[in-house]
């Protein structure tokens, strides 16, 4: 596979998405076969690379002659793009069923397929400034996809995104900074690229700089204290929250603090010195705080949401363990939380799509009514527990297995945060599923009981809860159609098929971080 197919691959759904208001389509039905042709030729050519990488790079764009935009595919950005391209043609087919009763449905897709392009630029970035570049870029196309509904909410939310991210994005670029001057390239380099002859007696100052940029970055991965844009992101429609939270913007930010510490920075300048200390203590603080706050939340998205935050610190966890089988840990949680999670969120917004309830206490007796998606969910629920037999229990059993190795103090009560994890989990994902299938009363309850404000309007008819659609009658309720189960049935397929037989994958991520010293 030619090299010039990794930028193809960036600028066909970047230029695909560009066309959706401007070509003339003739239905609705031809514009989503558009749509979806681009995201599966996409997916298609991605998958092409992985499986015949090609050796050489190929430049997009030149700043000069030493900075320019440049496109690589090594075996990191071969995990993440993988993810990527897996995902997407699915949550494109979901997302047709879900926006049909939406506005501004051009507008969406027009962002929703150009934000494709722009994470698979992260993916297969060459260099720290190209990387840079398309993390960027990513703020700036997903924020009109989190205003979607255009909302008080929304644009509040909207604006917690922006501000959080470009306050990340400056400290990250610090970062940037000193990696062009200290470092002997700016290219990715297993094992990180500083010089230490030049560096000198700098050493403190680069850990320092290290930690910033740590920081900015994880702004994206909602670490503490970091972590409130990611709930309030919940009010964007479904589609655009299960990627936010599964696989474009938060996994966007786990990937490139690998790339900052295994490829950059380099773990053997970092490894039992103070600024891994530094970024250890609010990562395995994370992990507790977002289980808590997830107990604590009674709105279903944003349960989810809180969720995504302790789990995105299990990956996080691994990076900052700054050791081979650490990388590989977070990798394998990195993998299987995007299918974990994507489930779940596309359970949720099946039954605000199907029943317009988005609260816990408004979704009793459901299970009865939609059986596939609430059974779905409660299988997601047990893989982000740790059950055995599910994919969850590989990835925490791999990172714990590296915290141990690791000997660290720190390691050790990274061990007992994801046990405090596990039960807390257990707690706010099954807690749903005994109310779906065993409420605690009658389920065919009135709009009082179930504590939704009096209608007044014709346009509060029809917008209850913010949610976009009008609560339906308990008996009306049923499971969605096959674009939404599509997509649940093979997430469910994956989990069990990875909780059974991951070797592959653990073989293949063994491979990628022996090259790590």
């Amino acid at each position: 596979m030619n090299a010039i197919g990794l930028a193809v691959a960036v600028l066909l759904p970047v230029a695909g998405g560009i066309l959706i208001p401007l070509l003339p389509f003739h239905s609705r039905k031809s514009r989503l076969v558009y749509i979806e042709c681009v995201v599966l030729a996409t997916s298609a050519l991605t998958f092409c690379l992985l499986l015949h990488r090609p050796e050489e790079g190929v430049v997009i764009f030149e700043f000069t002659s030493n900075l320019t935009l440049s496109l690589k595919l090594d075996g990191l950005g071969t995990v993440f793009a993988g993810i990527i391209a897996a995902l997407w043609p699915f949550a494109t087919l979901y997302a047709f069923e879900y926006m049909k009763h939406e506005e501004h449905e051009v507008i969406f897709f027009l962002f929703y397929t150009v934000t494709f392009g722009v994470t698979l630029g992260i993916a297969l970035a060459e260099d720290l400034v190209t990387m840079y570049c398309f993390y960027e870029i990513l703020t700036l196309v997903t924020l009109p996809l989190v205003m979607h509904t255009l909302t008080r909410e929304a644009v509040l939310a909207s604006r917690t995104y922006l501000y959080y991210s470009l306050g990340g994005a400056a400290f990250a670029f610090i970062g940037v900074i000193f990696i062009l001057i200290y470092g002997t390239t700016a290219d990715f380099v297993p094992g990180g690229v500083l010089n230490l002859q030049k560096i000198g007696e700098h050493t403190n100052l680069l850990l320092l700089i290290y930690v910033f940029c740590f920081f900015g970055f994880s702004v994206k991965a909602a670490m503490f204290p970091f972590s409130g844009w990611l709930p309030k992101a919940g009010v964007a429609p479904t589609p655009v929250t299960a990627l936010l939270h599964a696989v474009a913007v938060v996994k966007a930010g786990a990937f490139t603090l690998m790339r900052v510490t295994y490829y950059s920075f380099g773990p053997q300048f970092l490894q039992r010195t103070w600024a891994q200390t530094v970024v250890m203590i609010p990562v395995i603080f994370t992990i507790v705080y977002g289980c808590s706050r997830a107990v604590k939340e009674t709105h279903l998205k944003r349960r989810l949401a809180w969720s995504t935050v302790s789990n995105l610190s299990y990956i996080l966890f691994g990076v900052v363990l700054m050791s081979p089988a650490g990388l590989m840990g977070g990798l394998c949680h990195m993998i299987f939380h995007a299918v974990m999670k994507i489930c779940a969120f596309f359970c949720a917004g099946a039954v605000i799509y199907r029943s317009g309830r988005e609260y816990i206490y408004q979704l009793d007796g459901l299970g009865r009514r939609m059986p596939k998606v609430f059974a779905a969910f409660t299988i997601s629920g047990m893989a982000l527990m740790g059950v055995p037999g599910l994919c969850g229990f590989i990835s925490k059993w791999n990172l714990v297995r590296a915290a141990i190795e690791s000997r660290n103090l720190l390691g050790y009560l990274g061990v007992a945060a994801l046990m405090v994890s596990a039960l807390l989990t257990a707690i706010y994902m099954l807690t749903i599923s005994v109310r779906a299938f065993f409420p605690p009363k009658d389920p065919n309850y009135t709009e009082e009981e179930l504590g939704l404000a009096p209608v007044v309007s014709a346009e509060a008819e029809n917008r209850v809860s913010g949610t976009g659609y009008r609560i339906i009658p308990y008996e009306e309720i049923c499971d969605p159609n096959w674009m939404m189960l599509l997509p649940l049935a093979v997430f469910v397929t994956a989990m069990l098929i990875f909780g059974l037989h991951p070797q592959p994958v653990l073989d293949g991520l063994s491979a990628l971080t022996a090259v790590i010293r």
